[in-house]
């Protein structure tokens, strides 16, 4: 497939208005959106952001590629837009980009989309041809250069590929690549390595590892032979087959950008022998969080399934009566019993161990697993909850790092026989003695922390409501909005089902703010957030705080603030009220299964965003036509 049958004239924009990075992503994705290429443009562009959260796009010389793959797309396409003046991107130099590639790649796109949306990341590489689109005066001019290009491309390839075939002794280095998308990165840094190693007279190999999989793979006999190997790379490689060889691990910029270096210091002798236990890793230089948030985050994200499918499960039973699972009430319904076994009994039965196993393996990868996911499960089972899970994750992972030194003393020929045996006996055993000590004392303490909660009374729960609902409008899905949700699902386990009720509430509230916003102000807004703002009605209502990051990214200093406030508002009256939730997500899907009055639910989080809407409103500062 040519580049040109996904790049059509209809999605190219010459001379873009676009004066911010914010506002090319909107401009492009409105014109993909326009054409019918997609059919969710504000999950689309939350895919983008997603992406460009990891690492900038800007990849340098000018050149952006915002990409993402996601079901928001209903066909595979590449929008393509100049700004002459240069638009400030983030990118990777420091300087401004002007030429702009939005790859849209559908969650099932077929190898031969996904190879042809990569070579066109990799044609950007060259200076000339960047050069021709920058001078091109029509679309139709664009067209042919590509289309020229790529010829030239694939032909160089074909070459690369028979010169490959016909080495006998095998490459001098190995590379691998990869990028959390495995559409542009990938590719771009694997492109810059061959060619820095053809200027250099260094005979190269790259596998890459895209979202098509595994091309070009490195063998054993290549990799025995090689004097060093390059992994540049921001997402999981197979690192085992590296054992005993010089290996220097960088991030997939790196190998865009300096790909020389990379080289040399390969060459030179200078990368650390790998030494495996028996897992797979990222090379982790460029971008992402670490420590202790990544692996919280690590463990969250993989429970999050669980928490919503059982909690939806959970809120769904709950509309045959709420003691309709219940075999002795006279509400009991077959149906809803089902609903409340999958959904709590299994589902919210395995979160904890699932938080607890997700925490470890981030620690200290697949060793990490099983002993943090036991001890999370012994903790579930004993009464301690997600404070004993929390525990039970880095407990395991921990354990796991400090018995992989332990052992490192051990003879070579151990090696096998240490990863299937040694690791999870002792991993296992020393985290379940632990875990087995601790449980009780952890159980007291969530109990006394249910007692507290459940006596709280007057401006005490003013207080909490306060607190929770206001981190949930602080950073909108970041860390501080996190440790809230997450103490609104212990607090669910645990039985309490106040705490959560505000945390959704407050949740709530910054979307349906800036809609609101949007709505009563409508001349302190642009086009495109007022836009946005539509949008924003839905995302609200169904309790994806995201969906104001935007408004708050563009103006920080009036929108978190007031944000904040309503947030924080709702979230105290909602425990005023004397309102729980039963159901962690759902938004307005899960608000008729609530524990007290649905209707005041709804006055309270109406109150706190009519409060941020105004606020916002007053505060904001009429457009300049």
């Amino acid at each position: 497939m040519k580049i040109t049958e996904l790049l059509k004239r209809d999605i190219m924009l010459l001379d873009v208005e676009a004066q911010t990075k914010d506002d090319i992503i909107e401009e492009m994705a409105n014109q993909l959106a326009k054409r019918n290429y997609l059919q969710d443009k504000q999950k689309f562009v939350k895919a983008i952001w997603d992406r460009e959260n990891q690492s900038s796009t800007g990849v340098g010389d000018s050149v952006a590629i915002p990409h993402a793959k996601t079901n928001a797309v209903a066909t595979p396409a590449i929008a393509f837009a100049r700004s002459k003046p240069g638009i400030d991107y983030d990118s990777l130099d420091g300087k401004p980009a002007h030429l702009f590639f939005m790859i849209a790649a559908s969650e099932g796109a077929n190898n031969d989309h996904l190879q042809t949306l990569s070579r066109l990341s990799t044609l950007l590489i060259d200076e000339d041809f960047r050069n021709q689109l920058m001078k091109a005066s029509t679309e139709a001019e664009i067209l042919t250069i590509i289309d020229e290009k790529e010829k030239i491309k694939l032909g160089q390839e074909e070459s690369d590929n028979s010169n490959q075939s016909n080495q006998t002794s095998g490459p001098e280095i190995l590379a691998v690549t990869g990028c959390p998308t495995g559409i542009a990165h990938t590719y771009m840094a694997a492109d810059a390595l061959k060619d820095k190693a053809k200027e250099l007279g260094v005979s190269i190999k790259v596998e890459t590892n895209g979202s098509g999989g595994v091309k070009n793979r490195l063998t054993d006999s290549e990799i025995a032979n090689a004097k060093a190997i390059i992994v540049a790379s921001d997402t999981k490689v197979e690192m085992d087959r590296f054992d005993g060889k010089q290996v220097l691990r960088r991030g997939v910029t790196d190998g865009i950008r300096k790909p020389d270096e990379l080289i040399n210091t390969a060459l030179s002798g200078e990368a650390p022998i790998f030494k495996s236990n028996g897992s797979s890793a990222s090379s982790g230089s460029s971008g992402g969080r670490t420590g202790f948030y990544k692996h919280l985050m690590n463990g969250v994200s993989n429970m999050l399934p669980f928490v919503v499918g059982g909690g939806v499960l959970i809120a769904i039973s709950f509309f045959f009566g709420i003691n309709s699972a219940d075999p002795e009430s006279s509400e009991f319904n077959q149906f809803a019993a089902a609903l409340m076994n999958i959904g709590g009994d299994h589902a919210f039965g395995l979160m904890v161990a699932v938080l607890a196993g997700f925490i470890g393996m981030s620690i200290a990868d697949r060793p990490g697993f099983a002993p943090a996911m036991i001890g999370g499960f012994m903790a579930a089972t004993g009464g301690a909850g997600f404070l004993g899970g929390l525990i039970a994750g880095f407990l395991g992972g921990y354990v796991a790092l400090g018995v992989k030194k332990l052992l490192a003393g051990m003879p070579q020929t151990f090696d096998g026989i240490k990863t299937i045996l040694f690791y999870p006996v002792i991993n296992i055993f020393v985290t379940g003695l632990i875990m087995y000590v601790l449980i009780e004392p952890m159980a007291n303490i969530m109990a006394g922390l249910e007692n507290w909660l459940g006596g709280l009374t007057g401006a005490n729960v003013l207080l909490l409501g306060l607190i929770l609902g206001g981190m949930m409008a602080v950073d909108m899905g970041g860390p501080i909005n996190k440790t809230a949700f997450t103490f609104g699902i212990a607090m669910i386990e645990a039985g309490n089902l106040g705490p959560h009720a505000a945390v959704m509430a407050g949740g709530m509230v910054p979307p349906l703010a800036l809609a609101l916003a949007t709505t009563l102000f409508r001349n302190k807004f642009t086009k495109e957030e007022k836009d946005a703002g539509k949008t924003n009605y839905a995302l609200g209502s169904f309790f994806i705080t995201e969906g104001a990051i935007p408004f708050a990214a563009a103006d920080p200093g009036r929108v978190i603030p007031s944000i904040i406030v309503g947030s924080a508002i709702a979230g105290a009256l909602s425990l005023w009220f004397g309102v729980g939730l039963p159901a962690p997500h759902g938004g307005i899907f899960v608000i008729p299964t609530v524990e007290g009055s649905w209707l005041l639910y709804i006055v309270a989080i109406l109150i706190g965003a009519i409060i941020s809407a105004l606020m916002i409103g007053f505060w904001k500062k009429p457009l300049q036509k």
